[in-house]
């Protein structure tokens, strides 16, 4: 069984057992965290969606919190003597899927 969440405004397929790194979410690293569901993928291709899945969530917990690779950003316009160098870290929570609860 796995499913879809949605955090940080991305959506992300998980199954219990897999760690996924998502955007920077509160609380501390050990601490217990639902994430709401979009769809849950049962055995035999079976699909729950939408109003069928009520108070379904995905209980997980915080494994670490950091930030990521930096990467730049750099803009120019040609002939005219224009460069700028801006650089940027994104911050992340990786957080270890428990349970899926339908």
């Amino acid at each position: 069984m796995h499913a879809i969440i949605e955090t940080g405004g991305k959506q992300y397929r998980v199954a219990p057992g897999d760690v996924v790194r998502v955007e920077k979410l509160a609380g501390e690293v050990g601490s217990e965290i639902e994430l709401p569901l979009r769809a849950v993928f049962k055995g035999e291709g079976e699909l729950v969606v939408g109003g069928d899945l009520g108070q379904a969530t995905v209980k997980g917990t915080i494994v670490a919190n950091g930030r990521g690779e930096k990467i730049l950003v750099f803009k120019f316009k040609r002939k005219k003597q224009y460069k700028r160098t801006q650089g940027h870290r994104q911050d992340y929570t990786e957080v270890r899927v428990r349970d899926i609860v339908v």
